[in-house]
Order: C-alpha cells, then sequence, then structure tokens
C-alpha cells in the first residue's frame, strides 16, 4: 500500500494529509486559501494520485504559515508513501504549456533535497493570493519529500497561468517518478542500493 497520513500541529496551523500514489486523481481540500486548494486539485488530478488536505492556520497574519505547512506535510506524506522507493521509476520531467506560459518541471526523487527555481511572477498577487508563496510550497515539498526539484520558466506574462503550469508540470513528472517501473519492480532505483 502505498498511502500515508500526515497530521501536522504547530502553534500557528494545524495540517492533515492522506496521500495515495496509485489512486485515480482524486482531491479534497479545504486550507482556507482558495488559491491553494485549487493548484492542489490540480497536483492531484494530474499527478493521478488521491490527496486529501484540511488545513486551519493563523490567516488572520497572513496565508504563509497555512501554504508552508502544507507543503511540509505533503512532502513528508509523499516520502512516507514511497518507503524505500523499491520499483520506482524514481526521475520525472515535464514541459507544461498554459496558454502564454510554459513551464519546465525536472526532479529526482533522490533522498537529497534541492530546489533551483527560475520561476517570476509579473503580478504580486493572483486575486488576494501572495504569489511569493508559489516558491514556498514547492521549497517545503521538495525539503521534506527530499526531492531534487527543478522548476524553470521558459516563458509566459500571466501569473495565474505560471503558478498552474508550474503546478501541473509538478505533477506530471511527480505522476512519472512514482510509476513502479515493471523491469525493476522489486530494486531500489540506485547503484547505492538504497535511496
Amino acid at each position: 500500500m502505498r498511502r500515508a497520513e500526515i497530521a501536522r500541529t504547530t502553534t500557528e496551523t494545524e495540517v492533515a494529509v492522506t496521500l495515495d500514489l496509485d489512486g485515480t486523481g482524486a482531491g479534497a481540500m479545504r486550507t482556507g486559501v482558495g488559491f491553494l486548494d485549487h493548484m492542489l486539485d490540480q497536483l492531484a488530478r494530474h499527478a493521478m494520485i488521491d490527496l486529501s488536505v484540511q488545513a486551519a492556520g493563523d490567516r488572520h497574519v497572513d496565508d504563509h504559515h497555512t501554504v508552508e505547512d502544507c507543503g511540509i506535510a505533503i512532502g513528508q506524506a509523499l516520502a512516507r508513501a514511497l518507503g524505500d522507493k523499491r520499483g520506482i521509476r524514481r526521475y520525472g520531467e515535464c514541459r507544461l504549456p498554459m496558454d502564454d506560459a510554459q513551464v519546465a518541471c525536472a526532479l529526482d526523487l533522490s533522498g537529497r533535497p534541492h530546489l533551483v527555481w527560475t520561476l517570476a511572477f509579473p503580478a504580486s498577487r493572483i486575486g488576494t493570493f501572495d504569489t511569493e508563496l508559489v516558491r514556498e510550497f514547492f521549497q517545503a515539498l521538495a525539503t521534506h519529500g527530499g526531492i531534487t526539484l527543478h522548476v524553470d520558466l521558459i516563458h509566459g506574462h500571466n501569473s495565474h497561468h505560471i503558478a498552474e503550469a508550474a503546478f501541473k508540470a509538478l505533477a506530471r513528472s511527480l505522476r512519472m517518478a512514482v510509476e513502479v517501473d515493471p523491469r525493476r519492480a522489486d530494486q531500489v532505483p540506485s547503484t547505492k542500493g538504497s535511496l
């Protein structure tokens, strides 16, 4: 069973995540941050993982802690669901177009967290959502999921399209990387023997 549940409680947030790597793309998001819910729905649907994220945070301050802690909890759930990573393809990549925007994502489920980020947003807000928080989410996910993650803006001028292309490119890359490789279903995909 490639499933995991994470409950994260701090003085700033409470986050509960359920994740199934072998799902159908079903999403159930209630974070209190509308744009984040929309992006997490895209992540679930395009990664073909079942994902539930329930969060309550100090949104009277701003959305920062809620968005970051959702990234942390999803990363932890992903790492737990992958276990020893036996049989996975490990690597994934996608160049995803969305109208004016095109974003490239490449990742390695290596256990060595690192984020390379070249996205720049023309607008500081998408509705009421602070565009700086997109990077915060990706950083938290990479760090706590043990992912080497490269996200590059190829072009784009609409901030909503850029953000959505980034989440969809991440999703498609994850889908590829967590897929079981039938030629190596019983092996950890590393010459070291562990990841």
